[in-house]
């Protein structure tokens, strides 16, 4: 009786809390919708690794090492980054990259919204962490999961767990972070601008090949501590684009993503262990996060306001805000705030632009942190 009362008896206010932790990952995935794929399986692993004395994680049983399922898909997947770069091949072939090539100046808002990266790295340094953990912090900012594990993996794995749960929180919560900042950087007369309805422009197959090819090559050349960051993402897109290969591409996009997903948001749960996980340091990188979310907004608002300044044709600046790497939701906010201001304004086009752009954006981004940090 004792034996089987053991677990009951050693559970800590710790591991109380990150079980109820847990249990709140599950409900937001479930009841809210809220990056369901990644936070189901981490709220449900991060329940497996609270159980005291629980076979998830690596247990010291009579002298001997008996290794946890969890613990193990972490040292496989996440110490060695397969997880990220794998989850990056399907997100590849997810995307089309055909509206930053039909409309390239809107790639400019895909980069200038990546500035809240380096703001608030430069945050989290004033705040006490060192130079390492600021860049996994500030990354959050990418507004893209796999790029936040990968850096955070590489420069703070002790901090993945909150940067995971930041990170994909908030890229749930765009709607509701984006249009509050939106309006308060412009006035109604900005938000009115309407932007010139533009028939999409056919985009050979040539270029849609040479496209995820030349920019591994110019990025790697750049950062060649991204190479493999932006290569895995640009794979898949050659993969989607090539027409010669549809049947792996559609396993990279659905099999491949899908099964990589679940494992990784278990191996994630591994870091959240209640001595890792609730301190104070946690609630700091979860309020950076937002933070990051706040200023990339701002500045890819604010970058376009600038642009205006030098530019006879106006640009809406609620462009600017879809710049973030969050793809599609950013631009479907922008054209759903812009027919409120304005009905029968379409911005989307020029919006998906700036999206798509904010994706390679990102990752750019996480390369020159590899780079500058390594």
């Amino acid at each position: 009786m004792e034996a089987l009362l053991q677990g009951i008896t050693a559970l800590s206010w710790q591991q109380a809390g990150m079980i109820f932790i847990g249990l709140v990952l599950i409900y937001l995935a479930v009841a809210k919708d809220y990056e369901p794929a990644l936070l189901l399986p981490m709220g449900f692993g991060a329940i497996l690794v609270n159980i005291p004395f629980s076979s998830a994680l690596d247990q010291m049983v009579g002298g001997q090492v008996f290794h946890g399922a969890v613990e193990l898909l972490f040292q496989t997947g996440i110490a060695t980054e397969l997880f990220p770069l794998l989850v990056f091949i399907g997100v590849g072939a997810m995307m089309d990259f055909s509206p930053v090539l039909e409309r390239p100046g809107m790639a400019l808002f895909g980069l200038t919204a990546q500035a809240g990266i380096f703001l608030t790295m430069g945050l989290a340094l004033w705040m006490g962490f060192d130079l390492k953990e600021a860049g996994a912090i500030g990354i959050i900012g990418a507004a893209d999961g796999p790029t936040s594990i990968y850096v955070s993996s590489r420069f703070a794995p002790h901090l993945l767990g909150p940067i995971s749960v930041a990170a994909y929180s908030y890229m749930a919560l765009v709607p509701v972070i984006q249009p509050p900042v939106i309006r308060l950087l412009t006035t109604k007369q900005e938000r009115q601008i309407t932007m010139p309805r533009v028939e999409s422009r056919s985009v050979s197959k040539r270029a849609k090949i040479l496209f995820p090819i030349c920019v591994t090559i110019i990025v790697s050349l750049l950062a060649p501590a991204s190479a493999t960051l932006i290569g895995f993402l640009m794979f898949g897109n050659l993969l989607r684009e090539s027409g010669v290969v549809d049947r792996l591409a559609r396993g990279a996009e659905n099999e491949l993503t899908n099964i990589t997903t679940i494992l990784l948001g278990l191996a994630i749960a591994a870091t959240m262990t209640g001595d890792k996980f609730l301190r104070p340091q946690t609630l700091f990188i979860m309020g950076m996060g937002l933070v990051a979310f706040v200023l990339d907004t701002a500045v890819g608002v604010l970058s376009a306001k600038l642009a205006n300044v030098f530019l006879k044709n106006k640009i809406n600046p609620m462009i600017g805000a879809a710049g973030i790497s969050a793809f599609p939701m950013a631009s479907r906010i922008v054209q759903k705030m812009g027919a409120q201001e304005k009905p029968g304004n379409f911005l989307l086009m020029q919006a998906a632009g700036a999206n798509v752009a904010g994706q390679i954006g990102s990752v750019v981004a996480g390369g020159l942190l590899l780079a500058f940090l390594s």
